[in-house]
């Protein structure tokens, strides 16, 4: 087949099969991989028509895959993951890439690399994942690991590729991340 494909560095190529989009961003965490920070990754996701139906996370320096399949679960290295359990927030940890904003009564990091950030949701590293503003290849893949992890995110435009707002957790927090994000 001729698949199309979205990217960061080339925008979307439409091939003869535009029913199936692969969503791939060779790099993210750009900015670590440049200085030299081991916090990056490969993001690749498979979307026919109009749903994200596979993703995988690849961090090459830790050698940790995290995959998913639409109705087939989600996987660590192989081992089947699952979104944390934890149902009180302040207990939670959270990621966003969101520069200047605090959010002082949620525990944060700051990666500078989203599609790690989602992986770490799916598999209850991180208890929630939020920003604004961020491109569709750092973040199709987490999307559905998440999902099939048993988490939450947020209802995506299916013809956004730029400026989407993503809100990602359990479904113990999930609501109550929200309450706390109303402003943001």
């Amino acid at each position: 087949k001729n698949y199309s494909f979205i990217a960061e560095e080339s925008g979307i190529i439409k091939n003869s099969d535009v029913d199936n989009f692969w969503i791939i961003d060779p790099i993210d965490g750009t900015t670590n991989f440049l200085h030299g920070i081991p916090h990056f990754a490969i993001s690749i996701a498979l979307k026919f028509n109009d749903k994200i139906n596979c993703g995988l996370v690849f961090d090459p320096i830790k050698n940790e895959i995290f995959y998913a399949e639409r109705d087939g679960g989600s996987f660590f290295n192989n081992q089947r993951i699952r979104v944390s359990k934890k149902n009180k927030i302040e207990e939670c940890l959270f990621a966003s890439n969101h520069l200047g904003v605090k959010f002082s009564e949620l525990n944060m990091r700051y990666t500078g690399c989203a599609s790690l950030d989602l992986a770490y949701v799916g598999s209850g590293r991180l208890d929630g994942f939020f920003q604004n503003n961020i491109n569709i290849w750092d973040i199709a893949a987490g999307i559905l690991i998440i999902e099939e992890a048993g988490g939450l995110v947020n209802e995506i435009n299916k013809f956004d590729i730029s400026n989407i707002n993503i809100r990602a957790s359990s479904n113990e927090i999930h609501e109550k991340m929200l309450e706390k994000l109303v402003n943001f």
